[in-house]
């Protein structure tokens, strides 16, 4: 995780864009893959904004863009350490808001795609950010912070990403204030109820963006912050 997500221009990310201090809708996107272009939120010296970031960090070190090694999520466990992630952690932190995401698990023999989201809410997904000029032309990319899954969701993933609740979107824009390794924003629990739903096995295929790939088929099953499914 985090390999796949989905943008609906829905009341919920709307919501969620304002409590960010942002001004502007996100369009719909569908099918969301690594190395395309995503939302990125920002504080900058006034004011939050929105700016659009290559989903795959290039550090502004790097000698140049490529895809050499996974950098479009960034394990939580390792910011601090990391050589392409300290920097961006202490100095270029972000959010990325997502309607939902996707994970896949082997069921027959094949892998079946699963939709996660929040019934009531967009998410708010932390995001490391940094800007390489070696070409000339700045580029300004991003990866997802990950952590390791809560239990509720190991029979999904053993990783899922890092949803931020209001008072940690606030600490983690603010680049002035470190954020420690070991906060609690990155732990292993789930804080808000997610809804989970097999789809089309199309979406395996990232060129696909049919928005009706996305809607949900058989059961659905419903995650909750306490550890459990939903009764």
């Amino acid at each position: 995780m985090c390999g796949r997500f989905n943008i609906i221009d829905s009341p919920g990310v709307q919501q969620l864009m304002r409590d960010l201090g942002v001004d502007l809708n996100l369009p719909t996107r569908t099918n969301i893959a690594p190395t395309e272009e995503v939302g990125l939120v920002r504080r900058g010296a006034d004011s939050v904004h929105l700016d659009t970031a290559r989903w795959w960090l290039t550090p502004s070190w790097a000698p140049a863009v490529d895809q050499k090694y996974s950098m479009f999520n960034a394990r939580a466990e390792t910011l601090a350490t990391s050589r392409a992630f300290r920097t961006p952690f202490r100095r270029h932190r972000g959010i990325v808001p997502m309607s939902s995401f996707l994970e896949w698990r082997e069921e027959g023999g094949v892998k079946q795609p699963w939709l996660i989201s929040n019934p009531e809410q967009a998410l708010a997904v932390a995001a490391l950010w940094d800007v390489w000029e070696g070409d000339g032309v700045p580029l300004l990319s991003c990866a997802l912070v990950t952590t390791a899954a809560a239990e509720a969701f190991l029979p999904w993933h053993k990783r899922m990403p890092v949803v931020l609740t209001g008072d940690e979107m606030s600490r983690w824009l603010d680049n002035s204030v470190e954020v420690a390794a070991d906060d609690p924003l990155f732990r292993s629990e789930l804080k808000y109820c997610w809804q989970l739903q097999r789809v089309s096995r199309n979406v395996s295929n990232a060129r696909n963006k049919n928005p009706s790939d996305m809607e949900g088929l058989g059961e659905v099953i419903e995650l909750s912050p306490g550890g459990g499914r939903a009764t």
